[in-house]
């Protein structure tokens, strides 16, 4: 028997808001005194999730001019710039009020901090939609762990199969899979080139389809 859908959850970075492409672009910056070129794909795999390993990789490509705090902090000053002009991503309001409109629960599953989530879900003027909302200070384990999007659930009071999320990356894909959520997949430009499994869904955008549709075409 189709469980009802009776609430949507949302990823932040990449889904939401851009964040990945400028950090990626951030980290080029970093390591291009240093003659580096970090790929795309070498980026890519480690989006949506916390890895102590990508921190390693990049000391490793100052050779040790720089400890992992030091290219931390260039990054994070050249990224905040650059968010300084990045909007949410196209259809993400529209999925908002569509879903306040449908009576849906609003949930908002991330690996990054509320430090860093929270100033940008104010300056978009977005906060208030979110129901639920739990971040890596919420749980030991991140993405491609289910922790998050299990917490998510529980605290709405309903069951997994009675959810859609909404991911941009391989983690967050399979972090939903594995909470026994639905998952829809909208790639940023730093994953579009990623390999999705699993999925139940694919858009370009969230302008591609109207939530109803989603839901519609989740629940068949």
């Amino acid at each position: 028997m189709r469980s009802e859908i009776k609430a949507v959850i949302f990823d932040f970075d990449g889904t939401i808001l851009d964040t990945e492409t400028a950090w990626y672009d951030a980290y080029c910056e970093v390591l291009a005194p240093y003659e580096v070129t970090l790929s795309l794909a070498e980026f890519a795999g480690y989006i949506g999730t916390y890895s102590q390993e990508f921190n390693q990789f990049l000391e490793k490509q100052t050779k040790g001019e720089k400890s992992q705090e030091e290219i931390r902090d260039l990054a994070l000053t050249i990224h905040r710039k650059k968010m300084e002009e990045i909007v949410i991503r196209e259809g993400v309001l529209e999925y908002l009020k569509e879903a306040k409109k449908l009576g849906l629960k609003i949930g908002l599953a991330t690996s990054s901090t509320k430090e860093w989530l929270l100033p940008f879900l104010e300056k978009h003027k977005i906060r208030d939609y979110f129901e639920v909302i739990q971040t890596r200070d919420d749980v030991e384990k991140v993405k491609p762990h289910p922790a998050l999007y299990l917490n998510v659930v529980q605290l709405m009071g309903i069951l997994p199969e009675e959810a859609v999320a909404f991911e941009d990356s391989v983690n967050g894909l399979k972090a939903a899979i594995a909470a026994g959520i639905k998952c829809t997949i909208i790639p940023n430009p730093a994953t579009e080139t990623l390999i999705f499994e699993n999925y139940h869904l694919k858009l370009s955008s969230m302008k591609e389809k109207p939530l109803r549709e989603v839901i519609s075409c989740i629940s068949k």
